[in-house]
Parts: C-alpha cells; structure tokens; sequence
C-alpha cells in the first residue's frame, strides 16, 4: 500500500444542488424584483408584503410542480428507453452485439481479449441491458423516490430565497429604508449564494458569486426602471 493513500474527493450530491440552485435563485431574484418594482410604484410597505408572499407561495408551488413533473419525466423515458432496449437484445440480437463490440473497441480493446467482453456482457440480460442504458444511451436510473424529493427541495429552496428580499419590509414601516434594506441583504445573499454554488459544483466561486448578484440586480433593476415608467 502507499504511505500515503489516494483518496478521491468527488462531488455526488449533484441533482441536489441543482434542486437548491434552481429553487434558491428564482426565490431570490423574482421576489426581490417584484418588490423593488412595486416599490417604485406604491407607497405601502403593506402592499408590497401581500404581493410578495402570494408571489413566494405561488412561485414556490409552480417551482416545486415543475421539478416534480421534470423528474417524473426523466423516470418515464428511462423506463421506455429500458424496455427498447430489452426488446433490441432480444429481437435484434446480432446488431446489439456489434454494438457491445464498438463500445469496447473505442476503449482499444480487439481480438480474443475484445470477444470475451463481450460474451460476458451478452451472458446476462439484465447486465447487458444496464450496460446498454448506460453506456449507448449515456441514461442512469433515476431514484424513484426522485420526484418528490426534488418537488420538496425546490419548493423549500424558492421560499426560503423568497423570504430573504421580503423581509426588510415586514420590519420596516418606512419604504424607502425597507427597499435600502433589501437591497442589501439580498445583494449579499445573493453574493454569498453564488459563491457556494460555485464551490460545490467546481466553479470559480468569485465568478460565479459575481455573475448570480449581477443576474439578480439587473432583475430588479429593470423591475425598477420599468414600474418607475408606469407607476
């Protein structure tokens, strides 16, 4: 054994982060520029608190359906790829095998070495259809609890982001120190929020903190603009 043992750190929570990623950044942006419009537009601190929150639980509704159905999704086409599949190994059998063989062959494997592969593979139905799915097809096998795991998560993720713009003005009586306020504590969320992403998904976290505040602000800087035109 080495002295010092490899250890491989890779990152496998990755449809997670992505239910996070997706839940958290619509809850931060579109609350935060439904309030910063409507702040240009009313003077009732009031106002703006009752919209936003019908904006989070509907956004947070939709945005959890969505994920649900996108997952549900992902599991019916698996299921109809697999099934494909299992009946190709069994009404196409030879074409299936050459296709076992170039799948091999681009890994430099040839002659008796390449054939006993592929034997093994052909050996066991479910093995080959597996192999099939994963390595024609490029499909993993979704977790059937997926669904409302992901609904769950995006959902909790939009409402928890929702919250944080929202905030200032349930405290604040005062529209203007409340919009200053959001401002803020959004910018920094948002800022705090795109690092970390970064960090979990293997991205420069300065880049990608920058790029989600920016995303964010131009939201609400164009919710602004526009609602200042027509209020």
């Amino acid at each position: 054994m080495p002295a010092t043992p490899h250890v491989e750190k890779h990152f496998l929570g990755s449809e997670t982060v992505r239910d996070v990623v997706i839940g958290m950044s619509d809850g931060l942006t579109v609350p935060f520029a439904l309030a910063a419009g409507l702040s240009a537009a009313v003077s009732s601190t009031r106002v703006i608190v009752t919209a936003g929150l019908a904006e989070i639980v509907a956004g947070a509704i939709a945005m959890g359906l969505g994920g649900y159905l996108a997952a549900r999704t992902d599991q019916e086409h698996f299921e109809s790829e697999e099934k494909r599949e299992e009946f190709e190994i069994v009404h196409m059998r030879k074409l299936e095998l050459a296709e076992v063989r170039a799948i091999f062959a681009g890994y430099g494997l040839v002659g008796a070495a390449l054939e006993t592969v592929v034997d093994a593979i052909a050996s066991d139905r479910r093995r080959w259809v597996d192999f099939m799915m994963k390595f024609e097809l490029g499909l993993e096998r979704p977790d059937p609890k997926r669904a409302p795991i992901s609904a769950a998560t995006i959902a909790a993720s939009y409402l928890i982001g929702g919250l944080i713009p929202l905030l200032p003005y349930m405290l604040a009586a005062d529209l203007k120190t409340a919009l200053q306020a959001s401002v803020f504590f959004t910018g920094v969320a948002l800022l705090v929020f795109g690092g970390v992403k970064g960090r979990l998904t293997g991205a420069n976290p300065l880049k990608s903190s920058l790029q989600t505040a920016l995303v964010g602000g131009l939201a609400a800087g164009a919710a602004f603009y526009l609602a200042s035109l027509f209020g």
